[in-house]
């Protein structure tokens, strides 16, 4: 209706047309774009999606059977001059042409888009693993305590019953607690188990930690080169932990570069083992804190009001690595390079492409 009201007030004030006669000229346009859009409505487009040769090959037939009634209305009402076959033809080799290209352009911008939400979501699933695997040793820590508080109550209950009762209470309320973090971490387990993460090629994953990366160190104004590498391109179902691990070690490795630097990232298989590397051109860790950089707590990273940070980083990635029964070796010289021996069997999925 707006295109041809629009065309009708062009002809009016341009070329001084007769309004009605103008705008009766016109309606045939504003009939395809109507027929155009309740054909679209009618296929319901977010279930072709995923599907564009099929979406193209629906919208070729809604765009020629709309162009075709409006040359039909045109040549019956308005022009008395009747269609050829031609004409025919040419209208179907339009709507070929026109929908295959919008959709290809439509399909691109939907496939890209895909892409950064799943990535946000590995992403997100993956800090969501090392808060899980933290939360899961945060608890067979508690079940120690809880024990010692009620062997500590069994103890004094013959010698100071106030005491005692005390001791009892503390040993409740760490119970408590525990049956907290056991709801909170059921409920993590559900979302790292969904079905969608089934399993993803190891040179995705590189990507997706480059990619994440890249926009860190832009947000801390570092000019950092990552590279990447991996001499076999397989499919893991262990993406989620493989994730955690290499973003933090990538993440600490943004954070020890000053101003420019490169960070290498490589997965190599070897016989027995996929090998992991992380190596920087950072600030370095010195000889002597080397065997402490794993311990809970530690850290050398203090923020601008001299607060420290957590320091579970580290000891998150070798708790992941000792989960999927790999060794983490560190140096430090010219450049800082991590190095995860993981058996193969544990990461390898399906066939070699």
């Amino acid at each position: 209706m707006v295109i041809a009201l629009f065309r009708t007030m062009l002809d009016v004030f341009i070329y001084e047309s007769a309004f009605t006669s103008s705008l009766i000229s016109h309606l045939p346009a504003g009939l395809f774009y109507i027929l155009f859009a309740l054909g679209l409505h009618m296929i319901k487009l977010e279930k072709f999606k995923s599907k564009p040769f099929l979406l193209a090959s629906w919208v070729t037939i809604i765009e020629f059977a709309s162009n075709s009634i409006e040359q039909l209305t045109t040549s019956f009402f308005i022009t008395n001059i009747p269609i050829t076959i031609k004409e025919v033809l040419l209208l179907l080799l339009v709507a070929v042409l026109r929908s295959f290209f919008v959709v290809g352009i439509y399909s691109s911008i939907t496939v890209k888009e895909q892409k950064r939400q799943v990535q946000q979501l590995l992403n997100f699933i993956s800090t969501l693993y090392v808060e899980a695997l933290y939360l899961k040793k945060s608890m067979n820590e508690i079940e120690k305590i809880t024990a010692e508080s009620y062997s500590l109550y069994d103890e004094l209950k013959n010698i100071d019953l106030t005491l005692s009762m005390k001791a009892l209470n503390i040993a409740q309320e760490i119970h408590e607690v525990k049956k907290d973090e056991q709801r909170i971490y059921a409920g993590l387990s559900k979302i790292l188990n969904m079905e969608p993460l089934d399993a993803y090629f190891i040179s995705e994953l590189l990507q997706f930690v480059k990619e994440a990366n890249e926009k860190y160190s832009e947000m801390l104004n570092k000019q950092i080169d990552f590279m990447i590498s991996y001499n076999e391109d397989f499919r893991t179902n262990e993406h989620i932990p493989l994730l955690a691990l290499i973003n933090n070690l990538v993440a600490n490795a943004v954070e020890a570069i000053e101003e420019k630097g490169v960070i290498h990232i490589s997965i190599n298989t070897g016989e027995d083992d996929v090998i992991i590397s992380v190596e920087d051109t950072g600030v370095g860790i010195p000889e002597n804190l080397i065997p402490v950089i794993f311990d809970a707590g530690f850290t050398t990273k203090y923020n601008r009001e001299g607060v420290p940070s957590t320091g579970i980083g580290l000891s998150h990635v070798q708790a992941i690595v000792e989960k999927l029964n790999g060794t983490i070796h560190v140096e430090s010289d010219q450049t800082t390079k991590f190095t995860i021996h993981i058996p193969i069997q544990h990461l390898q999925k399906g066939d070699v492409p």
